[in-house]
């Protein structure tokens, strides 16, 4: 056992946090196909996290 382990619903909160920044950032270039890309991966993790706290 990790002394400093992250819980596994923290890892994914951190990444779907990353992917709608991620997303923001390419909505403000102006590429809006990379934007709803990247939140269609955001919402597959938020789809993980929730079946995580079931």
């Amino acid at each position: 056992m990790k002394l400093f382990s992250k819980k596994p619903d923290q890892k994914l909160r951190k990444q779907y946090e990353q992917k709608m920044k991620e997303a923001m950032e390419a909505q403000r270039s102006g590429d809006i196909v990379k934007s709803s890309e990247l939140h269609a991966e955001a919402e597959k993790l938020l789809d993980q996290l929730e079946a995580q706290k079931s």
